[in-house]
């Protein structure tokens, strides 16, 4: 497609292509979207995999910067850089940001990825890797809750970019048979993020036609 903004933004509906969507809403990061199909097996076509090799979304490109992005973090940590919308002032904030961050990318989404796919696309029931899963997904659960029982949000009183990373994860909990009731401050903090007018638009952007302009 012909880009008429600097930035395009590659996406589906799925939690990781929300993070992104949700930023850029966030920011008022003008940009073109473009909706990958993934059923179709878009993401695996030379011209996305000459921007992204691992053929995952979401991406980004800069085309003032000359430079492809790929890896939900990755991006969260280059746009905030680039815009300093929602980055951190201190080195202190910065590591809680990183520290959360890294714990959704290494934990929160592999595991309830994995959970989400035996209990809904797998052609045979694997109790064990549910049952596995399932026990895993509910141990992360509560250590955020932990946490949200002491803070606002994850990194700090302030919302963040570990924040948007968490939340189209962890919203998923009725998807995978698990009851919020369990963790009161994870569904507090889920129902706060879910109201700002930027998260909403940021989720109907991942559910709306393919290649559609923004902004």
């Amino acid at each position: 497609m012909t880009s008429t903004h600097s930035l395009t933004f590659y996406t589906a509906d799925t939690p990781n292509g929300h993070k992104i969507a949700i930023y850029l809403e966030e920011a008022g990061l003008a940009h073109d979207r473009v909706h990958v199909n993934l059923s179709a097996g878009e993401q695996r076509s030379p011209a996305f995999l000459a921007i992204n090799p691992n053929g995952k979304i979401p991406a980004i490109v800069d085309h003032d910067a000359g430079l492809a992005v790929f890896e939900s973090g990755a991006i969260l940590g280059y746009l905030a850089a680039k815009t300093g919308c929602l980055q951190p002032e201190t080195l202190a904030e910065r590591t809680a940001v990183q520290q959360w961050l890294h714990f959704q990318i290494g934990g929160i989404g592999p595991m309830l990825g994995q959970l989400w796919w035996f209990l809904r696309a797998s052609k045979t029931v694997n109790a064990e890797a549910i049952d596995r899963y399932r026990n895993e997904a509910r141990r992360l659960y509560g250590v955020v809750n932990g946490r949200l029982s002491a803070s606002a949000y994850l990194a700090s009183s302030r919302y963040s970019i570990a924040d948007i990373a968490a939340f189209p994860w962890l919203r998923t909990a009725s998807e995978l048979d698990l009851d919020l009731a369990a963790y009161p401050h994870v569904e507090r903090w889920l129902a706060d993020i879910e109201a700002r007018p930027a998260v909403q638009r940021g989720l109907a952007a991942c559910r709306a036609p393919a290649a559609e302009q923004v902004h």
